[in-house]
């Protein structure tokens, strides 16, 4: 695997999670009974408090994944 198929998989790798995260935080933001703005703000803030080193090793475990 070369270096632009790694950068690409990194890629798609840190989207995914990141909107996994942000969709998560939105839907307990919005059970938990917050306006329209605090489930963005829920969903921003998870997506800010990413660890982004996991995802690298974990592309570094597995990088066929």
């Amino acid at each position: 695997m070369g270096e632009q198929d790694l950068k690409r998989l990194l890629a798609g790798a840190v989207r995914d999670v990141c909107l996994k995260a942000a969709r998560e935080a939105y839907e307990n933001a919005g059970i938990s009974g917050l306006c329209e703005e605090g489930r963005w703000e829920c969903a921003l803030d998870a997506i800010r408090s990413l660890d982004l080193e996991a995802v690298i090793n974990a592309i570094q475990d597995n990088p066929k994944k």
